[in-house]
């Protein structure tokens, strides 16, 4: 697994909301997500990714030497990277009705908990 740091140009976290359906169950229409640009790339991280003229929010995988951005809805395509593409940042949080939950990717596994807004999940 890859632990380079993302290509984004900036260091400070953002927020966006998710807007549509691509990545449910785990993240629903709404949901708004922290993004680190500073996070480590690995393989299974939920990143925001520039590719083919678009920005997508999709699971970035890596299999066999393949790069692929893979949404979790199955109603939406994988999509192999075969073109030149830019990692904006990876998902480290997820706020969603009062709810959050935390993602260690630099541990090499995310976190599992669901924690009322306001509490830790660590």
């Amino acid at each position: 697994m890859s632990t380079q740091g993302c290509t984004a140009d900036t260091t400070e976290p953002y927020a966006l909301r998710v807007l549509g359906e691509s990545m449910v169950p785990e993240f629903e229409d709404g949901a708004v997500i922290i993004v680190d640009p500073a996070a480590p790339c690995e393989s299974g991280a939920y990143a925001i990714v520039e590719y083919d003229d678009d920005v997508v929010f999709r699971q970035y995988v890596v299999h066999d030497g393949r790069k692929f951005l893979r949404p979790l809805n199955d109603d939406y395509p994988t999509v192999e990277l075969r073109k030149p593409f830019r990692i904006r940042g990876v998902v480290i949080q997820k706020y969603y009705r009062r709810r959050r939950k935390h993602y260690d990717w630099e541990s090499g596994k995310r976190a599992s908990g669901l924690a009322q807004s306001g509490q830790s999940s660590e």
